[in-house]
């Protein structure tokens, strides 16, 4: 998983996977749910971020990643 934040459009980009988005459904205003051709979860897209969810931190809970990169 990829959480990708673009200041100059307060635009935030989960993405889940590496394949790509196959098609992308509005599910509110400025939210969009990517699905990669199969149906699974590709990502989801943020407009006005910094309106909708807290951006100052990230907290993770017992995750089951092997590893935590920061670019």
């Amino acid at each position: 998983m990829k959480i990708s934040y673009y200041p100059d459009t307060d635009s935030l980009y989960i993405k889940f996977s590496d394949l790509p988005a196959w098609e992308g459904r509005e599910v509110s205003e400025g939210i969009v749910i990517d699905y990669t051709d199969t149906g699974k979860v590709a990502g989801v897209g943020i407009d006005n971020a910094s309106d909708r969810v807290d951006l100052s931190r990230l907290i993770l809970f017992k995750s089951p990643f092997g590893e935590v990169v920061e670019e």
